[in-house]
């Protein structure tokens, strides 16, 4: 992870003048001028957390596509398909001319066959669900460490701006009395220099707070995609055990004597409610995991977006 000390990249935006001098003085070799050093750390503050940023954003928008080209919403909407295609009426024509003419018995073998299906969707869901909960796990700790460190960086830049802000403030103040008190033509035109620096900064910072606030932003989009996420999995789970099961328990009797020729006869309200609520419930995860791949899509899109502001930054 990388530093937030504000110390361990000396820009001009953390230093005072003097030191900033120093500083320059102190490391200028021979063919770099104070001066033009002085410019370079004005142009470069923030290198070092932007860069980090950058890859950052690289990691996580590696994260989201992965996570797009997984999703539930195929299996969810197969399962809804057949749930929906499922014909109770088929169980009500049971009397003494469909047993002779045999159309119970094909009644009750196409019930049997659209249970079957709703059935073998259910399991392709489960087998989707346990993907996902596998994926989140073994993927989730890698996303959670790139946000936090996503945080620490957008804050250290923000960190960055205040203090460069209140350095070009100091520097200004000393420049309206350099400016006035200056009667010889090097010290004006070292004020003159001074304040062609004050406005090399000033654009750094204006970089530096548009990556900043991108970054927030982003951040704040992949906690909530993340909670989001993490609300689908809970809800698919309850979908796959619960509700299909209470289902299957429901159904399978129905489905089990639906094409015997001497069924006694069933009780459908029961199966009905059942299958009711598996429908709604599966309705629910399509829109919660529609509305998730949305949200992951834009995600992916900010993050990419500001992998390009920060390498057009430098």
């Amino acid at each position: 992870m990388a530093s937030s000390n504000p110390n361990s990249d000396q820009t001009a935006s953390l230093m005072t003048p003097a030191k900033l001098k120093q500083a320059a003085e102190r490391r200028a070799s021979a063919s770099v001028t104070p001066a033009a050093y002085l410019d370079q750390m004005a142009a470069d503050a923030g290198h070092q957390q932007l860069h980090r940023l950058g890859e950052l954003a690289a990691v996580l928008q590696v994260h989201a596509a992965a996570r797009l080209a997984h999703t539930p919403e195929a299996a969810l909407g197969a399962l809804e398909e057949a749930l929906s295609q499922v014909d109770f009426g088929l169980l009500q024509s049971r009397g003494w001319w469909a047993r002779t003419t045999g159309k119970s018995r094909s009644a009750g073998e196409q019930f049997a066959a659209q249970f079957e299906q709703v059935e073998q969707r259910a399991r392709t869901l489960g087998a989707q669900v346990q993907t996902l909960a596998d994926r989140q796990q073994a993927d989730g700790a890698a996303t959670e460490r790139a946000l936090v460190e996503l945080e620490v960086e957008f804050h250290a830049l923000e960190k960055i701006v205040e203090q460069g802000a209140r350095w070009l403030q100091d520097m200004r103040t000393q420049l309206k009395a350099r400016h006035a008190a200056a009667s010889d033509p090097v010290v004006a035109q070292q004020v003159k220099d001074d304040a062609a620096r004050c406005e090399i900064l000033v654009a750094r910072l204006k970089v530096l707070r548009a990556a900043a606030t991108a970054a927030q932003q982003a951040h704040r989009q992949a906690q909530a995609a993340a909670a989001q996420r993490s609300a689908l999995l809970a809800m698919l789970r309850q979908a796959v055990t619960s509700e299909v099961r209470a289902w299957h328990q429901r159904l399978a009797p129905l489905a089990s004597m639906a094409d015997a020729d001497n069924a006694p006869a069933l009780s459908m309200e029961g199966p009905q409610e059942a299958h009711r609520e598996l429908l709604l419930c599966i309705r629910q995860a399509a829109a919660h995991s529609a509305a998730l791949v949305e949200q992951e899509a834009q995600l992916s899109t900010q993050l990419g977006a500001l992998a390009v502001q920060i390498r057009a930054a430098g």
